[in-house]
């Protein structure tokens, strides 16, 4: 879809994948980040503690409920990234608590989906409870070129029995620029901070290793991170900036961080929202003090994504996502979590 338009005085990014401003051509790509809350399989997976996801089990989880939550999860997916690019949606999205492929498999079959022929990426991983990261994409504006897990390793031997998500590490090819996208999920609040900080610095490593591969390469670093952006597992164990200007070389910036100061977030608690949904970008992605190069792919704008259906509309937790299940009760409902986004430019040639 394209649209052409000429702007005064300041360039607006519209709702196209292309847009004219200041006689220029620009592309816009969203990437996008969901935690799908417990999007389980009816089947147990031998040595993964799934089985409050089984039709005898707590949540009495049955095909209908399953089937109810693909389509949930699928209509979620398939809007976010429209308010700007309505034909297309998002390039890339990043999932959390997703038990296995074929949960991914049975999601990107769901016809809004499967209408826009969206591939995923996943590696099988050690979490106890069997709960995985994945990395959805559609194949016509992101290509893969390398996909692998990084454990995440414990510094204490005494906890190496509680196995966690690791690192999932994407790399491709987004509008002709090498982009890789680390999709993850740091342990809980049921764990101290510790845990995720440590966490933060493995991210930090991880990151480091792949700029020194490539110092051009532009990075994404996603995911449920069980803690809001000023927490020290965001801001000192992986470093991300709130301000955009302050990222210095091989850093990385945090959008959310001022989004969630507004006063806003991605999941409520006791009345207050918390944001740990976040989408950070690294240096190579800016445009910094005034600097308006979109000769490769920049960061343009971050998003949390809100729909009206996505939230309780009475009762005692009005106001607050609508959950699948809450107070052992099937609410037929989407994720604890709201959804965030990001959207990249590129001027086109």
């Amino acid at each position: 879809m394209k649209k052409r338009l000429f702007i005064v005085a300041v360039m607006m990014l519209m709702s196209s994948v292309t847009v004219l401003a200041q006689e220029k051509k620009f592309a816009v790509y969203g990437i996008g980040f969901y935690n799908l809350e417990n999007l389980f399989d009816t089947c147990h997976d031998a040595g993964k503690n799934d089985y409050e996801y089984l039709p005898d089990g707590r949540n009495k989880w049955s095909g209908l409920k399953y089937a109810h939550k693909l389509r949930n999860m699928a209509r979620v997916l398939a809007e976010m990234g429209t308010d700007k690019l309505p034909a297309v949606g998002c390039a890339a999205i990043g999932v959390s608590e997703v038990e296995n492929a074929k949960c991914l498999t049975d999601l990107c079959n769901q016809e809004p989906l499967k209408a826009r022929n969206i591939r995923y990426c996943h590696v099988e991983g050690p979490d106890y409870r069997g709960v995985d990261c994945g990395l959805l994409y559609n194949p016509s504006l992101f290509s893969v070129r390398n996909v692998k897990l990084v454990p995440y390793v414990y510094e204490k031997a005494e906890d190496a029995q509680r196995a966690t998500r690791g690192f999932l590490v994407v790399s491709g090819t987004l509008a002709g620029d090498h982009v890789t996208i680390i999709v993850n999920h740091l342990p809980s609040r049921g764990a101290v901070s510790y845990y995720r900080e440590l966490g933060g610095r493995q991210l930090r490593a991880v990151k480091d290793s792949l700029i020194r591969d490539d110092p051009d390469v532009k990075l994404i670093i996603m995911g449920d991170m069980n803690d809001d952006p000023k927490d020290k597992s965001m801001s000192v164990a992986l470093g991300a900036q709130r301000e955009l200007n302050d990222v210095k070389k091989g850093g990385l910036f945090n959008p959310f961080w001022n989004i969630h100061a507004s006063g806003t977030g991605t999941l409520r608690y006791d009345g207050a929202w918390n944001l740990f949904d976040q989408i950070i970008v690294s240096h190579s992605l800016l445009n910094q003090k005034g600097k308006k190069d979109y000769s490769s792919l920049k960061y343009w704008q971050a998003q949390i994504f809100r729909r009206d259906y996505l939230f309780q509309q009475d009762g005692k937790y009005k106001g607050n996502p609508l959950r699948t299940h809450a107070g052992g009760v099937w609410l037929d409902g989407y994720s604890d979590h709201l959804p965030t986004l990001i959207y990249l430019v590129k001027e086109s040639k």
